[in-house]
């Protein structure tokens, strides 16, 4: 909403001091920032659409450049949490999702790991529901966009091109959530694994952790048992799947962020 006035630097309540990482975790100081920025949206309660601090208050108040804060908002718009509209300021971004309206989803931030926890709750129910219904529901060619998709997963993960291996893991999760021919799970597949990409963008940098091996296994696994049509199995699948890729965030989240 324009009409809210924008709160002077001195207005401005300190983020919340966090620990410091050890000396031999490394994090750019604009990654940093976005995250501090991503806190202080929460701590003034700020809505989408609302006016946020100028660049300069910001990094008055963050007591950092405004280099540093331009480029932590080029991050943040970059996954859909802040826009900027050239000659009137920075913006909470509008989210539109389905679970945008929601206020944890507005305040979800990337690293906190109990977000992260709670967000990876909320997708194993999501897809493990997903899974459930594709092994009943899922027609041939949606077995093909499954099957494509963990192919491509196999292929990027053999030959390294971790672009692959990510866009044929979206893929994977989302034919799924088509085969259950329920539009509101897909939506919120979509929108669980959108908040999970920010998690990924800032807390780890992009990085698929340790876990790339693991899920090529795992993705073939469900797949098998969506197309023989065994729904317990393919929900049992789907929920080790997501308990694995919660692990793997857990141990390279905090390696990289709290040592």
């Amino acid at each position: 909403m324009d009409g809210k006035p924008v709160l002077a630097a001195g207005d401005v309540p300190a983020p919340r001091q966090q620990t410091a990482p050890p000396s031999g975790s490394y994090r750019p100081g604009y990654e940093v920032v976005a995250e501090h920025i991503l806190q202080l949206i929460a701590e003034l309660a700020l809505q989408p659409g609302d006016r946020m601090p100028t660049e300069n208050e910001l990094a008055s108040r963050l007591g950092t450049s405004r280099t540093v804060v331009r480029e932590a908002i080029k991050i943040l718009s970059a996954i859909g949490r802040v826009r900027a509209q050239k000659g009137r300021g920075l913006y909470v971004a509008d989210d539109v999702g389905m679970l945008g309206s929601s206020r944890w989803a507005s305040f979800f931030l990337p690293t906190d790991l109990d977000h992260v926890y709670r967000l990876f709750e909320f997708r194993r129910v999501q897809e493990t529901a997903a899974s459930r219904l594709a092994a009943s529901r899922a027609t041939p060619a949606e077995l093909g966009a499954i099957e494509t998709a963990a192919d491509a997963c196999r292929e990027g993960f053999a030959s390294g091109r971790w672009e692959l291996f990510d866009r044929g893991d979206e893929d994977f999760h989302m034919s799924i959530a088509a085969a259950s021919h329920n539009p509101f799970l897909v939506e919120a597949v979509r929108e669980a694994r959108r908040l999970q990409h920010q998690s990924s963008t800032i807390g780890m940098r992009g990085s698929v952790g340790g876990h790339a091996e693991e899920a090529v296994a795992e993705h073939a696994a469900i797949y098998q048992a969506i197309r023989s049509g065994d729904a317990e199995a393919a929900a049992t699948a789907a929920g080790v799947h997501l308990d694995k890729t919660l692990e793997d965030y857990r141990r390279e989240i905090q390696r990289r962020v709290f040592g």
